[in-house]
């Protein structure tokens, strides 16, 4: 994750308006997006008793008791429906505190059966705002010390936000909690909906007075969670930053993991790549699409390159200086670019491996060795005999998953229900006034960028189109950027300061600055990202690592994305369970 740092992005409102008028006025962009923002822009002006945005200072909610006092207080029924108990709750000093310099009173506690939730209250500067935040992988810890999108956010450094996260009902990081159907179902929905109303709970009896407004924040798993609540919960936050979202969890965890495991070990030989090869083929990548010398591909979607254009000649042998393909190498590549197939050449994961990617991939999914093993392996083995089927199937592995329409039907209906957040009509997020940021890196070696992409017009079209989906929700990738986080291009920016001047004054980000900083906290490189489906260009001839030397420039390969994809994102899917009479029962859920 990347860390605090104390600089915010720009928030003037009179500039925002002017770079939505020159989107439109350079790159042909709908008019939708400028009028969006300058119309943001001017309820920006208006101001907001209840605004909290980078540079405000004012002494905050003061505690209405004892941070030891909390650790006494019995709340087992003050949440119909949520039983919790505090364990316990201790000061600590803002030198300890990794989110900000501020002192907080951590509470620790338990929702019923084992949800373990941490919450972190401000001694001092606390504004009535609660910050929920994600975690990573499957899970199983509380990661409430740093917040992913946030980076100098001034608001969360100086302890504007009461800020909690839980482990997601489980203290392992592996699938084995899967085979309980309490622990499955708090994982795959309901754990972030019952923290939240714990934690308001506690905040409330803390201060002597609710929060008044509630933002989550996460990436991959964390993302998942986001949309899980924005599609199940709309009511539940204010605003949303949902970053790399595993949300469509069975199938990425099946189909997209076990095809590039069974794409770099062809027929379950050892590996035709690995990380050896990665840095000489990034470099023969950035040649065939046409990169710019900085060496990151803005618009990685528009590149069609093939690998078959470097196969090894007869008798030719691949060096550094002429780096070349073999046969079942370019087999390999062309499988990881195309992505997971069907036998009638159907998606069964809406999203493939962007070219420009490469370097990303090392340890995820190719190994060290022809004979190690990649992390695409370990995903797919937690998930496949622990979490899709009704009962733990431990001798399987990638090599069992079959890329057949009728294996995908069967692994979608047993898992989708319960794990997946792919329901794209937000109506009842938007209507309840809720505020949506996605963000993505375009070299994103875990999660394939193009899925979000794919989820997010999916979005457009439940909801009435571009322009109705931006006034409320909007879609950044950061050319470059890995995994959350990490890559070459840069991935360093703060959307906790953009989603609550969305909420609180109606200001819709019109961009992002990314930033690239180094291990000392100094920033090396600036890039803008604007909202899909465009990106930014070095249009002035300026450096490549400053950001005003970018013009926004809509991307078509983006615009027009289509993919023949077996499966489809739908209302209806959802389901919940409960236990009735002693019976674990799953039913159809309610919106």
């Amino acid at each position: 994750m990347p860390k605090l740092f104390r600089w915010c992005r720009w928030n003037s409102a009179t500039f925002i308006a002017t770079l939505a008028a020159a989107v439109a006025l350079v790159t042909g962009a709908s008019v939708a997006l400028a009028n969006t923002t300058v119309g943001a822009a001017q309820a920006a002006n208006s101001g907001s008793a209840n605004a909290v945005s980078a540079g405000t200072t004012t002494s905050g909610i003061a505690p209405a008791m004892s941070c030891s006092g909390i650790a006494q207080l019995d709340l087992a029924s003050a949440v119909p429906g949520v039983p919790f108990e505090i364990s316990s709750a201790t000061e600590i000093a803002a030198s300890a505190n990794t989110l900000g310099n501020w002192a907080a009173c951590d509470v620790k506690g338990v929702i019923a059966p084992q949800l373990h939730f941490e919450i972190k209250l401000p001694e001092s500067g606390w504004q009535a705002n609660y910050l929920q935040v994600g975690c990573g992988g499957l899970c199983g810890n509380t990661s409430v010390n740093n917040a992913p999108a946030s980076a100098g956010c001034v608001p969360l450094t100086t302890g504007a936000f009461a800020v909690a996260s839980s482990d997601e009902g489980h203290y392992q990081g592996g699938g084995l909690f899967s085979t309980d159907p309490t622990l499955r179902a708090d994982f795959g929905y309901k754990s972030d909906h019952e923290l939240l109303q714990a934690a308001k709970a506690v905040i409330k009896q803390y201060y002597g007075q609710a929060a008044t407004h509630s933002y989550f924040d996460g990436c991959s798993q964390g993302g998942h969670q986001a949309l899980t609540e924005a599609q199940r919960y709309p009511t539940d936050f204010d605003g949303i930053i949902a970053g790399a979202p595993a949300n469509n969890f069975t199938a990425l965890n099946t189909f997209s993991h076990a095809w590039t495991a069974q794409s770099v070990y062809l027929d379950g030989g050892p590996a035709t790549i690995t990380n050896a090869d990665l840095a000489d083929l990034h470099k023969a990548v950035l040649k065939g699409c046409g990169a710019p010398a900085d060496g990151i591909i803005a618009d990685p979607l528009s590149c069609t390159w093939d690998p078959g254009t470097i196969q090894c000649g007869t008798g030719e042998t691949s060096t550094s200086d002429a780096y070349c393909l073999t046969p079942d190498q370019v087999t390999t590549l062309r499988r990881v670019y195309a992505g997971p197939t069907d036998e009638h050449g159907h998606l069964l994961y809406p999203g493939y491996q962007l070219r420009g990617s490469e370097l990303n991939w090392a340890g995820i999914i190719t190994p060290a060795t022809a004979t190690g093993a990649s992390g695409d392996i370990s995903f797919v083995r937690e998930t496949l005999r622990y979490q899709i089927f009704d009962s733990p199937q431990p001798t399987l592995t990638y090599k069992d998953i079959k890329f057949t329409a009728a294996y995908y039907k069967k692994v979608m209906a047993l898992g989708e229900g319960m794990y997946d957040a792919t329901d794209p009509d937000l109506t009842a997020f938007k209507k309840a006034g809720g505020k949506l940021i996605l963000w993505h890196g375009l070299g994103d070696q875990h999660i394939p960028s193009v899925g979000t992409m794919a989820y997010y017009k999916a979005v457009e079209k439940a909801v009435g189109g571009e322009a109705a989906t931006m006034s409320f929700a909007r879609l950044f990738l950061l050319p470059g950027v890995a995994h959350c986080g990490g890559g070459q291009g840069p991935d360093t920016f703060d959307a906790l300061t953009a989603i609550t001047d969305w909420v609180t004054k109606g200001t819709a980000p019109a961009g992002l600055t990314t930033k690239s900083v180094d291990s000392g906290g100094n920033t090396t490189a600036t890039r803008p990202v604007y909202p899909f489906p465009y990106y930014a260009k070095n249009t002035t001839g300026g450096p490549a690592g400053d950001a005003s030397s970018y013009t926004p420039v809509k991307s078509t390969a983006e615009a027009n994305l289509k993919l023949n994809w077996l499966g489809s994102f739908r209302s209806g899917y959802e389901t919940v369970g409960n236990w009735v009479g002693g019976k674990w029962i799953v039913s159809k859920a309610k919106k």
